[in-house]
């Protein structure tokens, strides 16, 4: 049986919030030369997970593109986040 899109997006939201280190303390975000502001991405993907919660509490349907587009903004921040040795393999 296949999820639906409500479920798919609160799924995928649970998963980015496991694996992006938002509580990484800002003297370990600011540390040496960087790719990218990972301070000002993980506010940016923050945001915009508190807005998709927001959406899903008042009861509105995400799309696949929606769900699509989130994923891959954390896919990319995730990225970034790597290169500056904020995340480990």
């Amino acid at each position: 049986m296949k999820k639906d899109t409500t479920k798919a997006m609160e799924d995928l939201i649970a998963e980015i919030r496991l694996v992006i280190p938002f509580d990484t303390p800002i003297e370990k975000l600011c540390n040496g030369p960087c790719t990218g502001c990972a301070k000002k991405l993980l506010e940016f993907l923050d945001m915009e997970l508190i807005d998709c919660e927001r959406a899903l509490k008042d009861g509105e349907k995400p799309g696949l593109g929606d769900i699509d587009k989130l994923a891959k903004t954390a896919k990319k921040i995730f990225q970034v986040l790597k290169k500056n040795n904020l995340i480990e393999d």
